[in-house]
């Protein structure tokens, strides 16, 4: 049998339409996560510092590890439980103190968050700095996060000096921006939900990571508003800073010439736009709000009473 002819094409209608070029956008390679380990020396460095600058040894006879650590060795543990410097060498390298901040120490707001009251406080806290800022740094790269700490820590900083009504607490370490780097990954939850598949599960492991986290600084000697001031800093700036693209959303480097989308995705969803610049408005204001309210405090407390006949 022979073969049958070829069918000829269709004249009348032309040859078949050509194949639409296909285009698959390259996945997103992770960021290189250098600034949190950076933070991480940074602290260690620090501390270190600080305990060469206490010189336990030339002021107690009862410094812990004298025999391994020479200079950098601890106070005693009835002058500090976690492993540290005492409180005047906190309070002269930069610690958080309310009176010193009104009369013109503005800089302790952001030097309070690079000390720690001892090793105990730095581990815990350097700990909680890889779990979290690791995997956040990784996402949304370094710039993002740096400011994210830093405005994070800024805001506990602030929230600690305005309930301080006594103005004798001295308070120090990086719980603030810790706590704003939590918020952070909660908005960001919100702000994403489209593109998360198991949405609640996520919700509800992040909040109760967030309560066990908070419930900690019902602890005595635990500074809890600075971790509130910077937890809610860290979430609204999250709305700010965190935005990823919608689902479906194609950049279009990555479409080919001649390639015409028909229905192309926005980059971001208009509830991502309003919650971004709603947060962006709400965060100044809080901070402008607040710096005020502790100048016109101390400035009121410095003007000499007069009498009014």
């Amino acid at each position: 049998m022979g073969k049958r002819p070829p069918i000829p094409p269709d004249i009348e209608n032309g040859p078949p339409p050509p194949a639409r070029p296909h285009f698959r956008p390259p996945i997103p390679v992770p960021w290189v996560a250098w600034l949190v380990p950076l933070i991480l020396a940074a602290n260690f460095v620090t501390f270190a510092t600080t305990m060469y600058v206490n010189d336990c040894p030339a002021r107690s006879d009862e410094c812990l590890l004298f025999d391994v650590l020479g200079r950098l060795s601890f106070q005693p543990i009835k002058e500090n439980m976690l492993l540290g410097p005492s409180i005047p060498t906190l309070r002269k390298l930069g610690a958080l103190e309310r009176r010193l901040v009104e009369e013109g120490e503005r800089w302790r707001l952001i030097s309070c968050i690079w000390l720690h009251g001892g090793f105990l406080h730095l581990m815990a806290n350097m700990i909680s700095l890889m779990c979290i800022g690791m995997r956040l740094e990784q996402e949304f790269g370094f710039m993002r996060i740096g400011a994210l700490y830093v405005i994070s820590g800024l805001g506990g900083s602030l929230v600690s000096c305005l309930t301080d009504s006594q103005g004798e607490r001295v308070s120090v370490g990086a719980s603030g921006a810790l706590f704003g780097l939590l918020g952070a990954m909660l908005s960001e939850l919100i702000t994403n939900w489209t593109i998360y598949e198991n949405k609640c599960t996520a919700l509800m492991t992040l909040i109760l990571i967030i309560v066990l986290n908070l419930s900690v600084g019902f602890l005595p000697r635990v500074d809890n508003s600075a971790h509130f001031g910077g937890f809610l800093a860290g979430f609204f700036l999250g709305f700010v800073l965190l935005l990823r693209p919608q689902y479906g959303y194609v950049n279009p480097k990555y479409i080919p010439p001649g390639y015409d989308m028909k229905h192309k995705k926005s980059k971001h969803k208009c509830y991502q736009h309003i919650l971004r610049f709603t947060s962006l408005a709400i965060l100044l204001a809080g901070f402008i709000a607040g710096y005020t309210k502790l100048l016109r405090e101390h400035t009121i407390q410095s003007m000499p009473f007069r009498d009014f006949n």
